[in-house]
């Protein structure tokens, strides 16, 4: 359960109620009436307006921040490798930093240019 006053930011509108999607708020009230669907009650500052809102609908703007900087990380990895046809690099990357699977060392040893062939290949897709 999100803390009184912290700050988070609007990632959806489940319930269609023209929510401000991507704008920030702060939680001013629980909502703990058990027959109703909404969790919290969010005072967005740029609309100037309180929101009734799930708590599916809102997300800690620290979150968000880390996510996209692992988004961020990743997507700079993987033009670094290839950029500089690291193959390893690549692999470990798409793959989410897994061992080699046994069957993939059971191939024989690809070539510079097909692995940009496949590489390229996905890119298409």
């Amino acid at each position: 359960m999100l803390k009184l006053g912290q700050k988070v930011i609007i990632i959806s509108d489940l319930f269609e109620q023209n929510l401000p999607i991507g704008e920030y708020g702060y939680i001013i009230a629980y909502d703990r009436n058990a027959d109703n669907a909404f969790d919290y009650v969010v005072r967005v500052p740029k609309a100037g307006r309180n929101f009734y809102v799930p708590a599916e609908d809102i997300e800690l703007e620290e979150v968000l921040l880390q996510l996209e900087a692992e988004r961020v990380e990743r997507e700079a990895l993987i033009d670094y490798a290839l950029a500089t046809h690291n193959e390893e690099l690549f692999r470990r990357v798409m793959n989410g930093d897994e061992a080699d699977a046994p069957e993939e060392s059971a191939n024989e040893a690809q070539s510079r240019e097909d692995f940009i062939r496949q590489v390229n290949l996905k890119a298409w897709i």
